[in-house]
């Protein structure tokens, strides 16, 4: 039984200018990706980034699911106060309920999912924001170091 000595004797030859073609082709691809990764840079610790990634992720997934208890959970505490008789949790349970009957609110949810890991956080003293596509609670993307966690304020 004979063995081919040349494992690339299968693959068809490339002319230089073809090499030279595909490889700019590839670097013209990644060269974007590449700069914003590094404009783009998050400001804090790697532990503070990563909480307040976290934080927002755990929102997000509360919203997904219409759970309100969740997302209260997630909220700095003068948001999780009793207003007119209703607590956090009846509030963002109807909250919910009616975002996820909004035609695409899951699709535009799961995108801001996926915005989480690589979104911009900057973390100042007690303060912090996350950069998404579009801002939690509907204006702010801030959330307030406290209660041993990063809770998200309004």
């Amino acid at each position: 039984m004979l063995l081919d000595a040349s494992p690339l004797a299968d693959i068809p030859s490339m002319s230089p200018r073809q090499a030279i073609v595909t490889l700019t082709c590839a670097l013209a691809l990644l060269l974007p990706a590449a700069a914003g990764a590094y404009s783009e840079h998050s400001v804090g610790s790697p532990e503070q980034i990563a909480w307040v990634r976290r934080a927002a992720g755990n929102f997000v997934a509360a919203e997904l699911s219409g759970n309100g208890a969740g997302a209260c959970s997630v909220l700095n505490a003068p948001l999780r106060a009793t207003e007119h008789h209703r607590t956090c949790e009846q509030r963002w349970n109807k909250r919910l309920g009616k975002l996820l009957r909004e035609r695409g609110a899951r699709s535009r949810l799961r995108a801001e999912q996926r915005a989480i890991p690589a979104a911009r956080v900057v973390v100042h003293g007690d303060v912090a924001s996350i950069e998404l596509p579009a801002p939690l609670l509907g204006g702010s993307s801030r959330f307030l170091w406290t209660e041993n966690c990063w809770m998200l304020m309004g």
